[in-house]
């Protein structure tokens, strides 16, 4: 004997894991070296950089006292936070800059710089830390993932907090004291782009903030635009992400009373088929397959096959050669599946069950053929696996007691079924313990050279309660029948369970509704009477989860808005804030268009969905730097209406842009990748990087835009720090 291992999950996982570390290394270097194209300084870079190395170890010591292990989605979470860990450093060093050219002194400039921007830089952390709070309490099979992101991005952002109030201008105070000073060159090619750029907007800005019908159409119209744009492209939903795993199964459902020579001769045929395309590398242009393995049982078989390791990450392409295959055996339901990375049970991965139930064994048969037929029209590529059986042609034998004769003897029913049973099965009476071996379990069963068919049994001699031996032929009789080997049962009914998997090109929602209206429209012709079908498997944890998250995205609306609130100690300014969010929403929706179509296919699973709640915490940032900073114009700076809200644009213009390109290219390796565990997060990060991108642009008018309305009401007043 030897053992060949077939199968190495551990391949994709430290692929995964490995893919997910280049990412953190790129990004961070690429979120550095935005820095250095705004700063223009080694040293000023290296100062902001300074908060990526040590929010992101600091992050992995709260995973440990969290008790959450190291893995692809917690690396993940803070590959996504490594953008956004210099963004507090960012504010603070640029506003401590533009304080210096000011011409105050260092310890001033350093000082002012800071207190200016503390309650904007605090508001923006808190408001993305709180979004992931009602995201912790999701109990569904999603939430251990929500988890892992939601400990890894909330800590390291903290930290990042910590850093950008303490480290940040402590490191630029000896900077400054240490500096000469130079000359800064104001005809460099980055200076003009930029100086162009900042008047492009400003232009902009102003112009719709001109007058009341300006400023009403600009709010009124952005906004309209995103809400449409975010109906109009929202794609069907689907589970969890499926992965790449280098493994194809394959489930099949042979007809009632197959011999063990038909199942080996099943299995050889298999391997006929499959052959050739483990002796040629791209036969057909499939990828090579290095291992086949074949099991059969009485009520179903399965085969696997498995990739050499050039073509590990092709193997979904051998479905259609597998499903030929299956197509190929006569008399066999199969289903061909590449099994998903989270799966439980095998061949459950994305699958859509539809329970039929009923109490007649007949009509539950019958109306689990029809929806069979009419799924199978409706989802032409899908595949469809019947549990246990649409046959009910499996042969039976029931010893059928006669009550009357039993009584007469003084046995029961049960005694009956005990002597079958032992002659039979065999059934255990005793345990036996010799001393220094294992316990044994005694067995009393009759020999199987005694029953060589079933009326061999009704021979059999048994005793009554007399003590007399009699025939069981002389108590009971044989009847011969077709049932089947297995008979579930749903809520006490009988159920034959269909499991859909439906194609890849199908998100499971699109599938569930397909299947839905398929059940109605036989229901409403009156082909399921006395059934009742039901939707469960992946249909049910996805209704579950995408429950869950929408209250969730609401309630992080809510906490953000208090949260705010509490901060500006007003409700009108957290109100216009909120305004970044259909803005972001949309931009989240085209991101993941743009996945989909430039580089992997990307569908809106409940990770996916999670970016979404993301985006309410990261998205008012930058609204919250414009909205400060006006605040801070008029109540201490003495400035009045239109000239502090486009001052503080004017004044923000630069940190917003930072923080929006150090963001999202931290993020960006993360959307680009696509080898092992791409899939994972994918999809939050095209989401996060649209929604922030196409905000970023936005903010800069409608904010503003909106803001015009209201600051005329604000006051000058006097410091009390």
């Amino acid at each position: 004997m030897y053992l060949k291992w077939t199968v190495d999950p551990s391949r994709y996982i430290l692929s995964s894991i490995a893919l997910v570390k280049n990412n953190v290394l790129i990004g961070g270097l690429l979120a550095a070296s935005s820095l250095l194209l705004f700063l223009r300084s080694f040293r000023t870079t290296l100062t902001a950089a300074v908060a990526i190395p040590v929010s992101a170890i600091g992050a992995f010591i709260f995973l440990w006292l969290f008790n959450r292990n190291l893995n692809v989605v917690s690396l993940a979470g803070i590959c996504f936070a490594v953008g956004m860990l210099v963004d507090s450093s960012i504010v603070v060093l640029e506003n401590i800059d533009r304080h210096r050219k000011m011409g105050k002194k260092t310890f001033d400039a350093v000082y002012d710089g800071a207190r200016e921007v503390y309650g904007a830089v605090l508001a923006s952390t808190l408001t993305t830390v709180a979004v992931f709070l009602p995201v912790i309490f999701v109990q569904q099979e999603a939430g251990q993932l929500f988890k892992d992101i939601a400990i890894a991005i909330s800590c390291a952002i903290l930290i990042s907090l910590f850093v950008s109030m303490t480290a940040i201008p402590t490191a630029m105070h000896l900077l400054y004291t240490k500096a000469r000073e130079k000359k800064e060159k104001r005809d460099s090619l980055i200076v003009r782009i930029g100086r162009g750029f900042v008047k492009v907007i400003m232009y902009l800005s102003g112009l719709f903030q001109r007058n009341v019908r300006t400023r009403l159409a600009c709010v009124v119209v952005f906004t309209a635009l995103a809400l449409i744009g975010s109906w109009a492209l929202i794609p069907k939903a689907e589970y969890l992400p499926q992965g790449n795993r280098n493994v194809i199964f394959n489930i099949l459902v042979p007809p009632p009373g197959y011999s063990p020579e038909k199942r080996r001769e099943v299995g050889e045929h298999i391997y006929s088929q499959v052959e050739p395309y483990m002796k040629e590398r791209g036969k057909d242009g499939m990828p090579q397959i290095s291992n086949l393995f074949y099991v059969s049982a009485d009520e179903f078989f399965i085969f696997g096959v498995k990739c050499t390791d050039e073509d590990e990450t092709r193997a979904k392409e051998l479905i259609p050669v597998m499903t030929r295959i299956i197509h190929s055996l006569p008399d066999m339901f199969g289903v061909s599946i590449q099994p998903g990375i989270f799966e439980a049970e095998l061949g459950r991965g994305r699958t859509v069950d539809v329970n039929v139930s009923g109490e007649r064994l007949y009509e539950i048969v019958q109306a689990a053929g029809m929806l069979f037929g009419a799924i199978g029209q409706a989802i032409p590529e899908g595949q469809i696996r019947p549990v246990p059986s649409l046959e009910i042609s499996y042969p039976e034998c029931n010893i059928i007691p006669d009550r009357s004769k039993l009584a007469a003897n003084g046995l029961t029913e049960v005694d009956l079924g005990v002597y079958v049973d032992v002659l039979m099965d065999g059934r255990k009476i005793d345990e036996y313990r010799p001393e220094g071996v294992n316990q044994i379990d005694l067995v009393v069963r009759g020999k199987d050279t005694d029953f060589q068919s079933p009326e061999d049994i009704l021979n059999c001699s048994i005793v009554n309660s007399h003590g007399k031996l009699i025939r069981i032929g002389d108590v009971a009789h044989i009847e011969y029948t077709q049932g089947m080997t297995q008979i579930d049962r749903l809520e006490k009914k009988r159920n034959i369970r269909l499991e859909i998997t439906p194609p890849d090109t199908m998100p499971l929602q699109a599938a569930i509704e397909t299947i839905q209206q398929t059940v109605d429209a036989m229901a409403q012709k009156g082909l399921l009477e006395n059934i009742e079908v039901t939707l469960g498997g992946k249909a049910d944890k996805l209704v579950e989860t995408r429950r869950a998250l929408q209250w969730n995205f609401l309630l992080a609306i809510i906490i953000t808005y208090l949260l705010m609130s509490a901060l500006f100690e007003n409700f009108l300014y957290p109100f216009i804030i909120m305004f970044t969010i259909p803005l972001a929403a949309v931009g989240g929706f085209i991101g993941l268009r743009l996945a989909n179509i430039l580089i992997a296919p990307q569908p809106l699973d409940v990770l996916t969905m999670l970016g979404f709640v993301i985006l309410v915490g990261t998205v008012v940032n930058n609204a919250i730097l414009i909205v400060h900073q006006t605040l801070n114009n008029v109540r201490y700076g003495g400035m009045q209406g239109l000239a502090a809200i486009s001052e503080s644009v004017r004044i923000r213009i630069r940190p917003i842009f930072m923080s929006a390109c150090t963001t999202i290219l931290g993020m960006s390796p993360l959307v680009i990748s696509t080898g092992w565990g791409s899939e994972l997060y994918r999809g939050i990060g095209s989401v996060l990087i649209g929604g922030l991108g196409l905000s970023t642009v936005f903010t800069l008018f409608v904010i503003p835009a909106l803001l015009a309305f209201f600051i005329r009401f604000e006051k000058k007043r006097e410091r009390t720090d």
